[in-house]
């Protein structure tokens, strides 16, 4: 098959494990690019050998990381096969069979405008659990904090279109956060994503991996966590602000000392909500529609007052008890259920 063209990345492979696989890829595909991530002269010879069954082999003098590795074949692959469809990412150590790979091919040419992942299934018994869990904490975070489905968030079998690949070699990443930041890549740009089933297979227990699922997962968390910065810096913007109007003018009342704490209050709010929109649509969710994404935040806003209003009120009249903790759980929940609704809703592209 000469419309499709497989990558390989490789970092101190396996070589009894590796060699065959890749054997196997090259008689049902034409093109094979293999990429030698700074594995060191012990491995120079073996990928000599490579190079004289007719494979592509790129080389990095160091190790630059599994997303440095693909972003180079992608290159590669874009300035030298302009007539292809797209890619496929295998890795090299075993775990994919050629049929998964054939299957993930054959899915591409039916939908080249998306990203096409070959998903295992994590219930089996002879998954490790640093797998299982690990995935399963990805897909979790990626679900509430990106607003991304995916069952198999760490494979590596993925298909890749030619306008994605020319996408995805502007995405962040040099090691395998590179593959997670890919998935989140797919949301920011509207691209669709398609699974398909494929064999669940590790060697020796998956020892050989170099990937730390909880290490190169943590990029996800970075979302939630400007959001929370966001807020933070808001509420301390917020007081400070109420602090400065409410003591810029003497009082001589009650009334107006009242006056002044309402105004105070409003002016305080309209300018740190308007310092929360600016953060959230540019560092946070990075949205530049202003205007649209204005008016939808400021509905949430006036509609977040009075649903934490109604419910503090209604449920202290059910629970009966200190009003400050009941405003402190709703407005927890609230906090978060702003955030799906500012990337669904206010700042969604």
């Amino acid at each position: 098959m000469d419309d499709i063209v497989i990558i390989i990345p490789a970092y101190k492979p396996q070589k009894e494990i590796m060699m065959p696989f890749i054997k196997s890829v090259k008689e049902e595909f034409k093109h094979v690019v293999v990429v030698n991530d700074g594995c060191g002269q012990a491995y120079d010879s073996f990928f000599e050998e490579i190079e004289r069954q007719d494979f592509i082999v790129l080389k990095h003098y160091v190790n630059l990381g599994k997303g440095r590795a693909i972003k180079t074949a992608f290159n590669y692959v874009l300035n030298n096969y302009p007539n292809i469809i797209g890619v496929v990412t295998a890795d090299c150590d075993g775990q994919h069979a050629l049929e998964d790979i054939k299957k993930c091919a054959q899915k591409l040419r039916e939908n080249p405008d998306k990203l096409i992942v070959g998903c295992r299934n994590f219930n089996e018994s002879q998954v490790p659990l640093k797998s299982r869990y690990g995935n399963k904490i990805t897909i979790f975070t990626l679900s509430t904090f990106v607003g991304i489905k995916i069952s198999d968030s760490q494979s590596g079998l993925r298909a890749f279109g030619k306008t994605i690949m020319e996408k995805f070699m502007q995405v962040s990443g040099e090691r395998y956060e590179y593959e997670t930041n890919m998935l989140i890549s797919c949301k920011e740009n509207n691209f669709q994503i398609a699974e398909v089933p494929i064999s669940t297979i590790y060697i020796e227990g998956n020892t050989h991996s170099h990937f730390n699922p909880i290490k190169d997962s943590i990029v996800i968390y970075k979302i939630f966590i400007k959001y929370i910065l966001s807020a933070i810096s808001s509420f301390l913007l917020d007081i400070a602000l109420f602090t400065i109007f409410v003591n810029v003018f003497p009082d001589f009342s009650i009334n107006e000392i009242i006056t002044k704490i309402v105004i105070a209050t409003i002016i305080a709010r309209i300018i740190s909500s308007i310092y929360n929109f600016c953060i959230n649509s540019k560092l946070v969710f990075k949205n530049n529609k202003t205007k649209k994404s204005l008016l939808k935040y400021f509905t949430l806003v006036i509609i977040q007052m009075f649903v934490s209003a109604f419910a503090v009120s209604e449920l202290f009249k059910i629970i009966g008890i200190n009003s400050t903790l009941i405003k402190l759980v709703v407005d927890t929940i609230i906090f978060i259920v702003n955030f799906v609704i500012q990337r669904e809703w206010v700042f969604k592209k």
